[in-house]
Parts: structure tokens; C-alpha cells; sequence
């Protein structure tokens, strides 16, 4: 075996640019030079041997001139120079000066001083020789009666690694070590002597472990977790042990230790599908959730509570702990907040639901009390949500929550004031009893609306839901309070030209009037009473929106005054007061669109806005039945059919889901019974230890697909031609933020290649981790190269390189293959996700990087193109299924998805199918794509022509 074939332990980091030096020169400073000098030779010597370099003759200058030497840092120097260098003869016997070494080992492990002794213990753990090692075992034994826990750990980590690799040395080592083990007072001594019992004498273990079961709780934590992980994979192997040691596993939730009781926790949960099990284990994470301040073990743990809530038979032990897992709202963090709430959410049930809402309800008022911070509005937002899907779900609470959450409407936060006008406004459509109420807290918090799109929403229910004589007057009377004195062009010129001074409008205007019971107007007080002077700027708002430009408000009004006219002619019976109504409704409409045809406000009226207000004043100067049936009826049965269908749709997404989590069996699978199941048989059941260990080296086994293209020969990139003296090609596997690239390297040639190595360099937001080791190739011989790359972001990388190598026995230069450039597909960082139609509009004005691409592709079918872009661009669509559904020539759709470091990526499909040109004829469009950074957003187009659709 040659150096470069042998394992190495050890890294260490080679300076490319020092000249290497001569073999003479070394020599000399490891005979004659001083302590320093030799502590330099020595580490020249092994990056040297590191690099393929054979220096035979420096073995015995070492032995005779470094070995003896007391040093620490040479003895350190020593080992990792040991551990590397050529122990054998071309076939493979042991060479003579390694009996030498091999006493200096001996009096190394006899060493007064503890750390020589542990660290030569543990440089014994790398040795793969047999014949050094038998001398030295009496030496390693004693070391187990050392005084210092360092040495005894070490040498029970040494006797575990030679009883695994030669079991001959040492064959008593199991009962050795567990008369070690019973006498040990050090946790980490008791600790890695129990390890070595699980993996060596599982029986000696459990003995073991059934003496001390009670004491189980006073050891160490990393005895603790050892214990943890013995009992999971003796009751997974033998299920009939399970009652012996299940007593130990609830005890263990009571340690000290978070990470003790997380995986005590995790075992239970797969050892007892008992209710009481259940229950203990989550309340174990609850309270790990709440003690714990990273806020990424939160959000682990919260995973393993989702976990347990997607089985059905441990949903119902969860509902009961609902108040409980909402204690981890205390928790400041967003992400945290959301994911509990979602939880909690998912959990509610009848038993709970008013218990969930005073919560919430305190938690919303929270948030209006602490300052302001920039998550405390999203933190608002979430609630509100949650408030409303409650709600929902159980109309009872809606009552409630109303009251609470329509203080909100004046909030200054626009995205959370919208969540809450969202909710009022399913909630005055779905309740008919609660309509009264929410009319009266809309008509109470109307004037101190902030926002003007908050205000067109309230308009529009003020305008939809008010249904008494005495709600329209109040209407009338709160948009007359926030129009300010009419006619607005004259009282504005007047104001400018300050014939009307600031002190005079607020005592003597805007009049506001209210119909009688007669038909006639009176002056409401109240509003009349003397206030302190105002700025220009302290306009009432509707007055205030207007002046700024934002006539789509006027719109809106036009059709409020619209319906709440009509429906006061039908319930008022007199004409005097009809037209008194009537006629003020024109007049208000009338001063708006002279407004916005005068100069005075910061933007000219639309002309869809004027159409709307021209349409409204004719209507009501009409009055005909069928307008009146338009703006009364059809107005809300739209809502209707639109809330109904949202409905649908979450009904129809939770049955979806729901038909996820349920198991089907089928009326022929077989049934399998524990009891009756063979030893052999268990191993079909997941070991979770097992699991979490590839996940964590990112070698899950994922099922492949059907089709082969997307299976791993899809993801083989060729690096060299046929024809090359060496072949190479790469395999690319991504586990999230890593890239292994498993190079296949063939020799081609009838020579035997030496030094062979794989030179990479990147171009991106990657890293190379680690240089690969050389090689030596035999003819005709083949090897696998792993390289690790880190990734940082969703830029587009390159790997590029090439291969290096010496031909043995030619005199000239190395000889070097270039490879072919690897490129990363921004794809594998790609995942569909979800959002919100507002948090959609919300990222898309936000968003800066914008590409559109022109759609230009041989389909026909509007659907299928789609389709075939969702799986281009790994995005999912956010339309529903019912808005694309049916055939009109055009399609619009939103997609959307986010990178595993978080960046979003969103997408507008425009396409359709040009009729004129028959039913051939191919979709054409466009595709716009807008993201926070710029490689997302450039990205995506690529992989949409990769694809071969456009």
C-alpha cells in the first residue's frame, strides 16, 4: 500500500508557495539542530510525506535523534508523523525499525505525565498494524487504573477500537470493561466504557443498566443520552423489553439536561403510543420551548410538536395542552410566534376555543401597548388571522373578537388594519345577528381611519350592511363630519385667500346635519363646539384624501351614497324626506367631481372615477327598479359567491390534507401483528438514530422517481473526453447549503499514474471546503474523489479544474486533463411555497429586480403551459384552480417560491391564444419574474429556456 492509499486522521494546511527542501538539509536539522530547528524539520518532513513524497531515509535519523526527546509539541509531531508514515515493506510485513517505535509507545503509555499517556492512547485508535499493537496491550490495561480521567477515558476508547479491529488482541475486553465500568465514579469514563458496551456486548450493557436504573437520574448527561440511545435500540429490536426500561425513559424527561430530555422525549414518543406517553413527551417540549433561548431549538422542538399533531390517534392528547403550547408566545421571535399559532390553530377544538380567544385577545391588546418594533405589526397581523380563521370555525366566538379587533381599523400599521376590515367583512356577510353590532363599532372607529384604502373598505360595508333609517342617518352624518364644509372648491379659495380664518371654520363650519323625523336638518352641537385652532394639514380625512389626489375614494363614496339613498327611499314612505336624502347624496357627489375638475387638488380626477360618480348621480336621479335590484342585491350576492368559494377551496385543501395524514389500507394487505413478528422481521421499522445521522451527512435515502431522467444519472456530469489519458466524470448531490461532487477518475493508460490529483477552483457565492488527496492509479485502474462546497446563496456557480498527475518512471513535467466546467443548478435551491394574496402584492411593489420574459413555445393549450413552467421554475400557483379553470383564450396566474437561504421569488403569468389564428395556434405572452436580489430574478428565466419551453 502506498502512502497516499493509506487514511489519513489529520488535516493540515500546506503553504503552496515555500520552496520544498532538500532531504540533505532535513537530515541535518533533525541530527544536529536544536529543539526548534527539529520541531520545524519534523513538520517540513510530514507535509512532505502528506504530499506523496517517500523519504525512507529519514526514518531512523528521526528514531535515533527526535524519538527520545521529552518535548510536548515534537511528541505531538510525532504522533500525527507516525500515523502517516509507510509502517511496511512493499509486501506488507512491518518494517524492523517500527520494533523501536513500537517501545517508545510502550514508555510513552507508562509516562508520568497524563496528557502523553491519553494522547498516545488515542493515536493508538488509528493504528491498523496488529503486530505493534500486541506488545503494547498489558501497557494500555494499566492504563485503565490511572489516577487521571483523561488516561482512562482514552484507554477504554483504545480497547473499544482494537476489540473492533482485532478482536484476538484483547478477546475479554467486554468484561474488562464492564468491571470498569461498575467501579468508575467519572461520568465521562462511565460514559464512553457504556458506549463501547452497546456496540460490543449489548447484554453486559442492559446487566448493567438494570443494577443502576434507579439511579439513572443522577448520572451525567452524556451518560444520560448514552442510556437514551441503548433503549431505543433495544426496545426497537425487542419490543418485548419495552415495559422493563419505559419507567426510565419518563424519569429521563425529568433531567437536568434540555438535550437529554429532547431525545428522551423523542424516544418515548416511538416506544408508547399511550395517551399518558403522548402527553408527557409534549409537555417535555413545551417546556424545553419555553426554557430555551436559541430560538432554533425552538423551532426544532415546535417541528417535532407538528410531528406529533399529523398523527390522528395524538391529536386529541395535544388539543388538551393548546393553552400550553400558547405559553411560547412569549417568545419574541417572528418565525416562533407564527409556527405556534399555526400549531395552536390546528389544535382548537370546541373544548378550547374560548380559552384560545381570551388568549389571543390579550395577546392583540399587548400589542398595542409596547412600543412600537417591526415585528409587532406582522406579530399583529398573525394574530388577527388567527382570530378570523376562529371565528370562522366557530361562529359563537366571533362576538367576541369583533369588538376587540375593530379598534384596530385606525391602526397606523395598513397591512394589519386591512387583516382586521378582511375579517369584518366575511364576518357582517356569514353572521347575520352581529351585523347591528359591527355597524355600530364601524360607525364608532370611522373618523379615525388612517389609511385610505382602509376607508374605502369601510365605505363600501357602511354603504352594504346599514339596513335601519337611524344607521343611514348616522352614515350620512359621519361622511359629512369627514367631507368637512361643502362646497369644498369655494370653502378651499376662500381659506387660501384667507377670507376664512382658522379660528371662524372651527366654530362655525363644517355644519353637520342630520335628517329628523320631519325631513328636516339639525346642527349637531357636539361637532359645532369650539376647538383649538387646526393646521392646514388636520383636514378631516375624506376631505384630506381627496385634496391629495386619491379619487378612487370619491368612487367608492358615490357608490355608498348610492345604495344607502335607494334603500332610505324604500323605507321612508314620505317624499319631502326622500328627497331631502336624495338630493344631499347629489350634492356631495356634485362638489366631489367639481373638486376634481378644479386645479386645487394635487392630482386631477381619472376618468373611470368621474364615469363612476356620473353613473351614481344618474341612478339616483332615476330611482329604477333595476338599478336599485344592481346596487342592493347583486353587491352582495357577489360577496356571498366569492366568500363561498374561499370556502370551498380551504375545505377542499384540508381534505386534501387530511387524505395525506390518513393511512388507507387495503382489504387485502396483510395484517401485522408486534407480538407475532419475528426478530428479523423488526429491522423493516426506521431506526430514528440512524435517520438522523444521514440526515445530518446528507444521505437520506429518497425514493427515485419512475422516470430515469430524474433519477441520479440525470445529475452525472462527463468532465474529460473519451479519449483523454483520464476519464472523469461527477455525480452532484445537494443537501441544502452543501455540494458533494463524487468524481469517478479512470486511468486510461497502460502506465501507472502517480500523485493524481483533482484541482478545483469556484466562481460564485461558493467555497471549496477541503483539497482533495492525491492518488496513485494503477493501469487501467479507477477511484472515486469527494469534494465538499459550501453554498451561500442562490447565484449561479461554476466549478471548474482539472487533473494532475505523474507518470511513473517518465522524466518530464506533470502532465494535466482540463476538465469540463460544472454549473449549479439554482433549481435544487428552488422550493414552492405559499403566501397570501396580500403578502404577494405586498413583495411584488417592493421588489425591486424585475426580468420579463416573452413567451414564445410550439403549445397550444393555455393549461398545459402553465403546467410545464411550474415544473420548469419549481414554483406553485397561487390562483386558485376555480379562477383558471374554463376556456377564454387568456390566462393570467401568480406564482411563487423561496430559496432555502430565504430570498423569494415571484412570478406573473400573462399568456394567451390568439383565436384569429385558429385552434392551432401557439401561446404567446409574457412571463414577468421579480425577486429581492438580482441572481434570483435573473435566474429564473434561465431555468424557464433550459427547459425548453419558451
Amino acid at each position: 500500500m502506498t502512502a497516499a492509499e493509506n487514511v489519513c486522521y489529520t488535516l493540515i494546511n500546506v503553504p503552496m508557495d515555500s520552496e520544498p527542501p532538500s532531504e540533505i538539509s532535513l537530515k541535518n536539522d533533525l541530527e544536529k539542530g536544536d529543539v526548534k530547528s527539529k520541531t520545524e524539520a519534523l513538520k517540513k518532513v510530514i507535509i512532505m510525506i502528506l504530499n506523496g513524497e517517500k523519504l525512507p531515509g529519514l526514518l531512523m535519523t528521526i528514531i535515533r535523534f527526535v524519538l527520545p526527546l521529552q518535548d510536548h509539541t515534537i511528541k505531538k509531531l510525532l504522533l500525527v508523523f507516525w500515523e502517516i508514515v509507510p509502517k511496511t515493506t512493499p509486501d506488507g510485513r512491518l518494517l524492523h525499525e517500527m520494533i523501536l517505535v513500537c517501545d517508545a509507545y510502550r514508555k510513552d503509555l507508562q509516562h508520568p505525565n497524563e496528557f502523553i499517556r491519553g494522547s498516545t492512547l488515542r493515536f493508538l485508535c488509528k493504528l491498523k498494524e496488529a503486530e505493534l499493537l500486541e506488545p503494547l496491550m498489558p501497557a494500555i490495561r494499566a492504563c485503565l487504573e490511572h489516577r487521571h480521567s483523561y488516561v482512562r477515558r482514552n484507554a477504554v476508547l483504545a480497547i473499544y477500537t482494537i476489540y473492533r479491529n482485532f478482536e484476538h488482541l484483547i478477546p475479554d475486553a467486554p468484561e474488562l470493561i464492564h468491571d470498569f465500568l461498575v467501579n468508575e465514579k467519572d461520568a465521562s469514563c462511565k460514559r464512553n466504557a457504556f458506549m463501547m458496551l452497546i456496540h460490543a456486548d449489548q447484554d453486559r450493557a442492559l446487566d448493567y443498566l438494570s443494577t443502576c436504573i434507579d439511579q439513572v437520574q443522577t448520572f451525567g448527561d452524556i451518560l444520560q443520552l448514552v442510556i437514551v440511545e441503548l433503549i431505543y435500540k433495544v426496545c426497537h429490536a425487542n419490543p418485548s423489553e419495552r415495559a422493563r426500561f419505559i419507567r426510565c425513559i419518563y424519569n429521563l424527561l425529568q433531567s437536568s439536561s434540555p438535550a437529554v430530555k429532547y431525545e428522551a422525549a423523542g424516544t418515548l414518543v416511538t416506544l408508547s403510543s399511550a395517551p399518558t406517553a403522548i402527553k408527557a413527551a409534549a409537555q417535555c417540549y413545551i417546556d424545553l420551548i419555553i426554557k430555551e433561548s436559541d430560538n432554533n431549538v425552538k423551532l426544532i422542538v415546535l417541528d417535532r410538536l407538528v410531528e406529533l399533531k399529523e398523527h390522528p390517534a395524538h391529536e386529541r392528547v395535544l388539543q388538551d395542552l393548546v393553552m400550553d403550547i400558547l405559553r411560547v408566545l412569549s417568545t419574541p421571535d417572528l418565525e416562533v410566534r407564527k409556527k405556534t399559532l399555526q400549531l395552536a390553530l390546528d389544535l382548537v377544538s370546541s373544548r378550547n376555543v374560548e380559552e384560545l380567544v381570551i388568549v389571543l385577545k390579550k395577546e392583540v391588546i399587548k400589542t398595542n401597548n409596547v412600543s412600537e418594533h417591526e415585528d409587532t405589526d406582522k406579530y399583529r397581523q398573525l394574530l388577527v388571522r388567527t382570530l378570523h380563521s376562529c371565528s370562522v370555525r366557530f361562529p359563537d366566538m366571533a362576538a367576541n373578537v369583533i369588538p376587540v379587533l375593530m379598534e384596530f381599523l385606525s391602526d397606523s400599521n395598513e397591512a394589519a388594519a386591512a387583516d382586521v376590515l378582511e375579517f369584518v367583512r366575511e364576518a357582517i356577510q356569514r353572521f347575520d345577528n352581529l351585523r347591528m353590532l359591527i355597524v355600530e363599532k364601524m360607525l364608532e372607529v370611522f373618523h379615525a381611519i388612517k389609511s385610505v384604502k382602509i376607508y374605502r373598505g369601510a365605505l363600501w360595508i357602511l354603504g352594504e350592511y346599514c339596513s335601519t333609517k337611524e344607521d343611514i342617518q348616522s352614515v350620512m352624518t359621519e361622511v359629512r363630519r369627514s367631507l368637512g364644509e361643502i362646497p369644498i372648491v369655494e370653502s378651499e379659495i376662500k381659506k387660501e385667500a384667507g377670507e376664512l380664518k382658522p379660528e371662524e371654520e372651527v366654530t362655525v363650519g363644517p355644519v353637520q346635519k342630520l335628517v329628523t323625523e320631519m325631513g328636516t336638518y339639525a346642527t349637531q352641537s357636539a361637532l359645532s363646539s369650539s376647538r383649538p385652532a387646526k393646521k392646514e394639514e388636520d383636514r378631516p380625512p375624506l376631505r384630506g384624501f381627496l385634496l391629495d389626489g386619491d379619487f378612487f375614494v370619491a368612487a367608492s363614496l358615490a357608490t355608498t351614497l348610492t345604495k344607502i339613498a335607494l334603500r332610505y327611499v324604500a323605507l321612508v314612505q314620505e317624499k319631502k324626506k326622500q328627497n331631502s336624502f336624495v338630493a344631499e347624496a347629489m350634492l356631495l357627489m356634485a362638489t366631489i367631481l367639481h373638486l376634481g375638475k378644479s386645479s386645487l387638488p394635487k392630482k386631477p380626477i381619472t376618468d373611470d372615477d368621474v364615469d363612476r360618480i356620473s353613473l351614481c348621480l344618474k341612478v339616483l336621479s332615476e330611482c329604477s327598479p333595476l338599478m336599485n335590484d344592481i346596487f342592493n342585491k347583486e353587491c352582495r350576492q357577489s360577496l356571498s359567491h366569492m366568500l363561498s368559494a374561499k370556502l370551498e377551496e380551504e375545505k377542499l385543501s384540508q381534505k386534501k390534507e387530511s387524505e395525506k395524514r390518513n393511512v388507507t389500507v387495503q382489504p387485502d394487505d396483510p395484517i401485522s401483528f408486534m407480538q407475532l413478528t419475528a426478530k428479523n422481521e423488526m429491522n423493516c421499522k426506521e431506526d430514528q438514530f440512524q435517520l438522523s445521522l444521514l440526515a445530518a451527512m446528507g444521505n437520506t435515502q429518497r425514493k427515485e422517481a419512475a422516470d430515469p431522467l430524474a433519477s441520479k444519472l440525470n445529475k452525472v456530469t462527463q468532465l474529460t473526453g473519451f479519449s483523454d489519458p483520464v476519464y472523469a466524470e461527477a455525480y452532484v448531490h445537494v443537501n441544502q447549503y452543501d455540494i458533494v461532487l463524487d468524481v469517478l477518475v479512470v486511468n486510461q493508460t497502460s502506465d501507472t499514474l502517480q500523485n493524481c490529483t483533482l484541482e478545483l477552483a469556484t466562481l460564485g457565492d461558493l467555497k471549496l471546503v477541503e483539497k482533495p488527496s492525491p492518488l496513485t492509479l494503477a493501469p487501467h485502474d479507477f477511484a472515486n474523489i469527494k469534494a465538499n462546497v459550501k453554498v451561500a446563496s442562490t447565484e449561479n456557480g461554476i466549478i471548474f479544474g482539472n487533473i494532475v498527475y505523474d507518470v511513473s518512471g517518465a522524466a518530464s513535467d506533470r502532465n494535466c486533463v482540463v476538465l469540463s466546467d460544472i454549473h449549479i443548478d439554482i433549481m435544487d435551491y428552488i422550493q414552492p411555497a405559499t403566501c397570501t394574496d396580500a403578502e404577494f402584492r405586498q413583495m411584488w411593489a417592493e421588489f425591486e429586480w424585475e426580468n420579463k420574459v416573452t413567451v414564445n413555445t410550439n403549445m397550444i393549450d393555455l393549461n398545459d403551459y402553465l403546467q410545464h413552467i411550474l415544473k420548469s421554475t419549481n414554483m406553485k400557483c397561487l390562483t386558485p384552480e376555480k379562477a383558471l379553470s374554463g376556456y377564454c383564450g387568456f390566462m393570467a396566474a401568480n406564482l411563487y417560491a423561496r430559496s432555502i437561504f430565504g430570498e423569494d421569488a415571484l412570478a406573473n403569468v400573462s399568456i394567451e391564444k390568439p383565436i384569429h389564428q385558429g385552434p392551432d395556434a401557439a401561446v404567446t405572452g409574457h412571463i414577468r419574474i421579480r425577486a429581492k436580489s438580482q441572481s434570483v430574478s435573473e435566474l429564473l428565466p434561465s431555468a424557464l429556456l433550459q427547459g425548453w419551453i419558451l
